[in-house]
């Protein structure tokens, strides 16, 4: 009498693993029994994923693309992500990169890829409620970052249509926070000790976040969807909040007394174009102090419709943003004290 092998566990190849989401990502998928692959450039962060029980490749996706290491599926969190800096640079990581990936998988014959996106392709002037995976994107977007999403996602759906990407799921994540969030809430902070956030219209605009922890359940849920069929999804806490509202839970979890600076989006907005300008021919182009897509950002609201995550992925927030702001204020002050 013979009895079955029980399956081996699916496995994953994680890109940007050793960056912020991807880390989370890693632990999310250890946790559900994945064996997975952790790929990154940080040797201290593969060391410690590695210590979780991840496998980890050290290299850049360029190298990747060569590399034989059968997996069951891929989530690309790789990227490179900033309000600032040359085309170049981004096309290079998130464009090119993106097609190495694709190549990797191909060699590998691995049929699912998982593509972290960004909403900030919806980015513009004006408030923006209950937004829909399918709005229109802008024809001119307000950054090189944006602009390169936008090429790698359309780079994706091309390479799925024509077969080369057999299935294909993308989430945008919005306002990614967390213990460990290196951009949102620093940013903030950063405003905070030179002129007090910029304040617009009493703070009263809407702004949807997502725990970090939900964006890697997501990213579980989609690797293990029945259907890969190029979908795309929204994905945040559901829970749209004042700006100036938010502001205030994370200063009284850090202790800080609120400062603001009462700012007027019009002419912000004009302001960080002008600043866009000049530091475009600048030596060096430094990052201007403000941008079109930072007050796009702040000034406006600007929520998402996740009602496709939800009925598809049976996506559920399970970390709600007070406390996702707590546990990203307790490490931060830890790291400052």
């Amino acid at each position: 009498m013979t009895t079955d092998s029980p399956a081996p566990p699916p496995s994953v190849l994680i890109t940007g693993a050793t960056g912020f989401l991807g880390g989370y990502a890693v632990s999310e998928f250890l946790a559900q029994g994945y064996k997975v692959v952790a790929h990154g450039r940080n040797p201290a962060a593969l060391e410690r994923l590695r210590g979780m029980g991840a496998t980890t490749v050290a290299g850049d996706l360029a190298q990747l693309a060569h590399m034989k290491q059968p997996v069951d599926v891929v989530v690309h969190a790789a990227a490179l992500s900033s309000p600032w800096g040359k085309w170049g640079d981004f096309k290079d990581s998130n464009v090119a990169g993106t097609r190495h990936v694709v190549s990797f998988m191909e060699r590998n014959a691995v049929p699912r890829l998982v593509f972290v996106s960004s909403p900030s392709i919806y980015a513009g002037r004006g408030d923006k409620l209950a937004i829909r995976e399918t709005r229109p994107i802008r024809s001119k977007p307000l950054s090189s970052y944006i602009r390169s999403k936008i090429a790698a996602e359309a780079f994706l759906q091309e390479a799925h249509s024509s077969g080369r990407l057999p299935e294909l799921l993308t989430i945008r994540p919005r306002g990614i926070i967390g213990a460990g969030d290196p951009s949102v809430a620093p940013r903030l902070l950063q405003a905070y000790r030179k002129i007090g956030v910029p304040l617009f219209r009493g703070g009263e605009n809407l702004v949807d976040l997502t725990a970090v922890e939900n964006v890697a359940l997501a990213l579980r849920l989609a690797a293990a969807a029945p259907s890969a069929n190029g979908q795309v999804y929204n994905i945040t806490n559901g829970q749209p909040r004042p700006f100036k509202e938010l502001l205030e839970i994370l200063f009284k979890k850090l202790d800080l007394p609120p400062r603001y600076l009462k700012a007027n989006a019009t002419v912000f907005y004009g302001l960080g174009a002008l600043l866009e300008g000049i530091c475009h021919v600048v030596p060096g182009r430094p990052e201007p102090p403000l941008s079109r897509y930072m007050v796009s950002t702040i000034a406006y609201s600007q929520t998402l419709d996740i009602t496709r995550a939800r009925a598809e992925l049976g996506y559920e927030p399970r970390v709600d943003i007070e406390q996702a702001l707590a546990a990203f204020a307790t490490e931060y002050s830890k790291d400052h004290a």
